[in-house]
């Protein structure tokens, strides 16, 4: 689990989104895009991340 301190200044790297830890991955709350967290690391990757059906 990622610390709300972190999460509240992540932004997702491709809309500048605000973002939310859900099901072991950060969810942008912006543009939908899904990016994995690998030994409790966030990898805020563009190439990495999964397109939501919103964006």
């Amino acid at each position: 689990m990622i610390e709300q301190k972190l999460l509240d200044i992540l932004l997702c790297p491709a809309c500048q989104g605000d973002v939310k830890e859900e099901n072991a991955k950060i969810v942008c709350l912006k543009c939908g895009r899904k990016y994995p967290i690998k030994n409790g690391i966030p990898v805020l990757l563009i190439d990495e991340s999964e397109k939501s059906a919103k964006a």
